[in-house]
Formats: structure tokens, sequence, C-alpha cells
């Protein structure tokens, strides 16, 4: 039984082991291409590897283009998103979770309809929106639409329902109001939980593309991922800048995301998906 437990476990970890290089080979490549010519890109004549690597790409990307604006643009709206996320579905969460009031379950299946709904679907009705209330070249025009996340509310009621409500009525005893029950003991309970939804926020805000394109013109109100767009030439798409800057975009996620690891694995582990 013991040889058949360290059989299996090997098979395991070899599939895994596989699956993993699968998956990392396209980025990979997208490193290696950053550091070759255009030419040797188009014509595949230098293989996987770069036979002359070259900083060029990079170099375009930094002094030709205002890539530092964009990086600011991301940072900041992708932070107000993540913090208004965090906020609205650590409070909508606690008010699903603990709270009874007229049609709850009407509400928040409602809510839980809305994630069904891909985004393509509403994208010309928010745009109409967003014009009538004159924010189109804006970066109010990304942040807005983003403030709340129905999966952000399923997720935070979820993990809510777990903590005990003696804890919470013997806090309400000492004398503590719903606002210090959200601060002092709600708050600390959920961080994991708020942990792995920051992460997931932040990411699917950094890489957001669709609607900033839709709705930024301005060069100085673009984002990060537009850079992809942006070097892009009329009849020849110059490859090796292409790659170079979706390098220089993908850094800042694996450093938040190898910052805020620990937390975001215990966040998972941790959810109750009753």
């Amino acid at each position: 039984m013991h040889r058949k437990h360290v059989w299996i476990d090997s098979i395991v970890t070899i599939a895994l082991a596989v699956t993993a290089c699968i998956m990392l080979v396209p980025y990979l490549w997208m490193v290696l291409s950053s550091f070759k010519g255009n030419m040797d890109i188009i014509s595949g004549s230098s293989g996987f590897w770069p036979k002359h690597p070259s900083l060029d790409g990079y170099r375009t990307v930094l002094q030709d283009a205002p890539f530092g604006t964009w990086l600011l643009n991301s940072a900041g709206t992708s932070a107000i998103i993540t913090a208004a996320t965090l906020f609205t579905s650590a409070l909508a969460g606690y008010v699903f979770a603990k709270h009874q009031f007229r049609g709850k379950r009407i509400w928040f299946l409602l809510i839980l309809a809305t994630m069904m709904i891909p985004f393509q679907v509403i994208m010309i009705p928010t745009y109409l929106i967003t014009a009538k209330l004159g924010l189109v070249n804006n970066l109010s025009a990304i942040i807005l639409p983003n403030l709340v996340s129905s999966y952000g509310v399923f997720l935070a009621k979820q993990f809510i329902e777990e903590i005990p409500n003696d804890l919470l009525e013997a806090a309400r005893i000492d004398g503590a109001g719903e606002l210090r029950l959200m601060v002092r003991i709600i708050a600390p309970l959920i961080l994991p939980m708020l942990s792995a939804l920051g992460i997931f926020t932040f990411m699917n805000a950094w890489n957001n593309y669709l609607w900033p394109l839709i709705v930024l013109n301005d060069t100085e109100k673009m984002t990060v991922p537009l850079a992809l767009v942006y070097f892009n030439g009329t009849h020849v798409v110059n490859y090796n800048v292409v790659m170079s800057a979706a390098v220089l975009i993908t850094i800042p996620v694996i450093i938040v995301f190898l910052i805020f690891q620990k937390q975001f694995v215990k966040g998972l582990t941790m959810t109750g998906m009753k």
C-alpha cells in the first residue's frame, strides 16, 4: 500500500510539473521574444532563443511613449477599484450574511444573476450612460462601473456566514455598534478572503483591455494594456516592442501576487462555500 501511494504521488507530481511547463511556455516565449529583433520574430529565423539579444524593444517602450504615465493611470485606477470593491463586498456580504430584511433572498439572487451576464451584453448601455454623464475619455469611466463586484459580495457572504453569531452578540452586549463590529471583529476575521479577493480584483482591473479601449481616446489617459495597441503599426506590427510592453505590464501583477501569495492561498482554502 505504501509503495502504491508513492507511485500515485509520483505520477501526480510529474503530471502537475508537465502541466505547469506547458502553461509557462507562452510566457517564456513572450519574454525571450522581447529580446529579439522584429525581423527575427517575423521570419522565425532565430528559433525559440534569441541569437543576438537586444534591448531595442524596451528602449522604444520607455523612450518613445509616455509609458510612465500609463503606468500611473493603471496603478491609480486599479488601486481605487480594488479598495472600493473590498469595502462594498465586505459591507454587503455582512448585511446578507447576518441581517434579516424583507426581500433578502430575492435581492441576493438578483446580485448572483448579474454574475451570469457577460460584460459584452451590457457594454453598449454602460457606454451610453457613461457618455450621458460626460465621462468618456476620463479615467472615472473605468472606475465607476467597477466599484461593486457581485462575485465579491457572494464571496464575502459565504465567508462571513462562518463567523459564529454568538461572537457578534457578545460584542453587541458589550456595547459595540455595527461600525465597530465591522472594523474590530468582522474585518480581521475575513482578512484572508479580502486578500484573495483583492488580488483577483487588482489583476482584473490592471489587465482590463476592452473597456478602456472603448472609453479612452487621449494618449495621456491610456492604461498600460492599451500600449499593446499603441505600438502596433499601420502595416507592420513591431512584435519585439509589443512583447517588451507585455513583459513590463506583467511585472507589477507578479510582484503583487508574490507579496500577498500566502494570504491569497489562505483565503482560497478558508472560504466557506455552502
